[in-house]
């Protein structure tokens, strides 16, 4: 909203009144979002809970998770430079 001479706000024109109400939509939008988001991570953190009452390694399907995420030339490029700094290291199996 702009203001006049006095500092006294000046009335909202039909332009931005429009432009308001388009943006009150998209925040509205971006919350509801945010809302859902929250919840599949709930959902998220439920299933790694039922996953380690299993006995699995949380660490581990983590790590798995990650790799399977990246492009397999990432991955690649990933798993060569581990294991020259491993050898370096004398650390290689």
């Amino acid at each position: 909203m702009s203001t006049d001479r006095s500092g006294q706000r000046a009335p909202v024109s039909s332009a931005e009144g429009v432009a308001a109400d388009e943006l009150k939509q998209f925040i509205e939008r971006i919350e509801r979002l945010n809302e859902e988001a929250d919840a599949i991570k709930g959902d998220i953190k439920e299933v790694f809970a039922e996953l380690k009452g299993r006995g699995f390694d949380v660490k581990a399907v983590r790590s798995i998770l990650r790799i399977r995420k990246q492009d397999h030339s990432e991955r690649q490029e990933q798993e060569a430079i581990l294991e020259l700094y491993l050898q370096a290291l004398g650390l290689s199996v």
